[in-house]
């Protein structure tokens, strides 16, 4: 096993699992650290916040890698992602219940396909969802949405890139897509365009990140695949907590 210098600085493509939060992850990885080998303060961030909802890839830097993670902030995403037609939620996902229903029987997948070459490829302008980690008067958005607080607050448009979007499976009312996209575009928002664009309404249902800049799947590694990675290093070296 190569030895790995977490001090000095290393990256670690994680598969963040379900539910879990991107803080949840780098927390986790650095009471590893502590617990396996016995590094008391070590600097420990992710490269590009993953939702709750969502799993796949979390680029990870310790140490003096932490210094790039600006830049890998900026690197393109891939996303593998299925919407449902038919019915909106508030959080655009499955975080809060279904409102309304709207009609599908029109949708097609040859239809949907030019709406999508239509609306969501190039460059585009895209409001994030409200329930979304932006700042609105020093307050996370998805902090107010959760308290009903929105009715005077409204979040800006930005401009995003869509270098690819293409259906990979088409099961009305829902429809699986990959999407190659840049940093900042929130894939809940195309749930949300995509529905209103087809004449229905849509919602994401299952989100996986796939790649993320040059780290694809393949590189990926589990949170318990990292544990026993740090456990057989401690105890190469002799370090109590491998054991």
């Amino acid at each position: 096993m190569m030895e790995r210098d977490f001090l000095a600085g290393e990256m670690l493509i994680v598969d963040k699992p379900l539910k879990w939060t991107s803080f949840d992850v780098v927390n986790k990885i650095r009471l590893m650290f502590r617990n396996h080998l016995g590094i008391k303060k070590i600097k420990v961030g992710h490269a590009g916040t993953l939702d709750p909802l969502a799993t796949g890839i979390v680029v990870v830097c310790t140490g003096k890698k932490t210094k790039t993670l600006e830049s890998l902030m900026n690197h393109d995403k891939e996303y593998v992602a299925t919407f449902r037609f038919g019915q909106t939620t508030p959080s655009y996902d499955l975080e809060t219940e279904p409102e309304g229903n709207y009609p599908t029987e029109h949708i097609t997948r040859e239809m949907l396909e030019k709406v999508i070459a239509d609306n969501f490829t190039g460059t585009i302008e895209q409001v994030p969802p409200m329930f979304s980690a932006i700042r609105v008067d020093g307050k996370r958005a998805y902090e107010l949405a959760r308290k009903g607080k929105t009715d005077n607050v409204e979040l800006k448009s930005r401009q995003i890139s869509i270098m690819n979007f293409e259906i990979e499976k088409f099961e009305m009312p829902d429809v699986t897509a990959r999407i190659r996209c840049s940093k900042g575009t929130y894939i809940r928002s195309i749930a949300r365009d995509l529905g209103e664009a087809a004449g229905s309404g849509a919602h994401l249902v299952a989100l996986r990140r796939t790649a993320s800049g040059d780290a694809t799947e393949k590189d990926c590694m589990t949170m318990e695949e990292i544990e026993k990675m740090i456990v057989a290093q401690a105890a190469e070296n002799n370090i109590n907590g491998g054991i």
